[in-house]
């Protein structure tokens, strides 16, 4: 495992009023993310830090990493399983980890992120648009163009007498945030740790972030977690720092099959489907047995997942995919099923990813109210 110690440095020079295990913490949470909530290898990553660079020295009171790790204990981040003998994280923590997830998403975005749609996520209810219109019985007064109405009211008044007519009124349109259920697909096959590049970590942390949003701001909303590498399986939010890539192939059929099953369940106005993956699909079940194809694009598998699309789009339930390499051989792949499911596709390097889907799901959330 290889670390660019000079990016959490600059962090580290900014927090300089924290206290010694919230400087730690900070960092250890990194860690923990990036070793799918393995207590031991993150300490291990963590005290190999502080041996090369001494990020204990700059503590008062001798401070250690033995000190850290009894704090851990005490504030409920972590304990023992008896049973396997190993020190785990907790409840708190993994809760702890969503909440960092979505810290550092909204931070990221405050900074510029993907620049393409409007990113005011404060709002809940209605939210004023800038475009006016002529008032309608049922529209709410709050809304109301004082100035349009104002100036259409001063053409037929006179200096005498001011004549306020129905036909005067003006308000501004709104969005209305609606109801939506949403099922995150997210690649775990091989090549999402290939080459040099963790694309595994990036894709948790934004689907961490995604379900405290939800969790905690549109609780009427419904978020489900799909896994898929050879197969397709749901995860449990509390399980989404555990994950890791595996040996797998790419069953991008068998997870849109069991999203818009999900999604079937659902009684909400807008389902949507994300799909985060850095590769093309190459494999699918067929007859019980794995039909699988590595090399190049396969016509059975693509159009076996091109299906898939289609159905979804019949059942009113669009597709973003979101390719996370840049390889131009995919894009043909990726065109085509934009195409199948009339749906939305972004080239994001993994720094926008979260950017990305955020400001997708908020303006999925609005309907224009006239």
């Amino acid at each position: 495992m290889h670390f660019k110690y000079q990016e959490w440095d600059d962090r580290f020079a900014r927090n300089k009023g924290q206290s010694p295990f919230d400087t730690l913490w900070d960092l250890f949470q990194e860690l923990l993310t990036v070793a799918s909530g393995d207590v031991s290898q993150a300490l291990r990553w963590l005290t190999e830090l502080d041996e090369q660079y001494g990020i204990t020295d700059q503590f008062e009171d001798g401070y250690g990493l033995g000190d850290f790790v009894e704090e851990l204990e005490e504030r409920g981040y972590i304990e023992t399983d008896t049973d396997n003998n190993t020190v785990i994280i907790t409840r708190k923590t993994e809760r702890s980890l969503r909440q960092r997830s979505l810290e550092e998403i909204f931070r990221n975005l405050k900074k510029g992120g993907a620049g393409r749609h409007k990113t005011n996520f404060t709002g809940k209810g209605l939210e004023r648009q800038p475009e006016t219109r002529p008032w309608k019985p049922g529209d709410d007064i709050s809304h109301m163009d004082s100035v349009g109405t104002m100036m259409n009211m001063l053409k037929h008044s006179n200096i005498d007498q001011f004549n306020l007519q129905e036909d005067d009124l003006r308000v501004h349109d709104t969005d209305h945030y609606t109801s939506v259920s949403t099922v995150l697909l997210i690649d775990l096959s091989h090549s999402m740790i290939l080459y040099g590049e963790d694309r595994i970590t990036p894709a948790k942390k934004v689907a961490m972030a995604l379900s405290e949003l939800i969790l905690n701001d549109y609780a009427k909303d419904s978020l489900d977690i799909v896994a898929f590498g050879n197969e397709a399986w749901k995860v449990n939010i509390e399980d989404l720092p555990y994950l890791k890539v595996g040996p797998y192939h790419t069953n991008t059929q068998q997870a849109l099959e069991l999203a818009r099953h999900i999604l079937q369940r659902r009684k909400f106005a807008n389902k949507q489907i994300f799909m985060i993956t850095d590769g093309k699909p190459s494999c699918i079940i067929e007859n019980g047995r794995m039909y699988k194809n590595s090399f190049g694009l396969d016509r059975k598998i693509v159009n076996k997942v091109l299906d898939e699309a289609v159905k979804c789009r019949r059942e009113k339930i669009d597709i973003t995919t979101f390719m996370i390499a840049r390889d131009p051989y995919l894009q043909d792949f990726v065109r085509k099923l934009t195409e199948a499911n009339k749906g939305r596709a972004y080239f994001a390097s993994l720094d926008e990813l979260g950017g990305y889907i955020f400001e997708d799901y908020i303006r999925n959330r609005k309907r224009r109210v006239r």
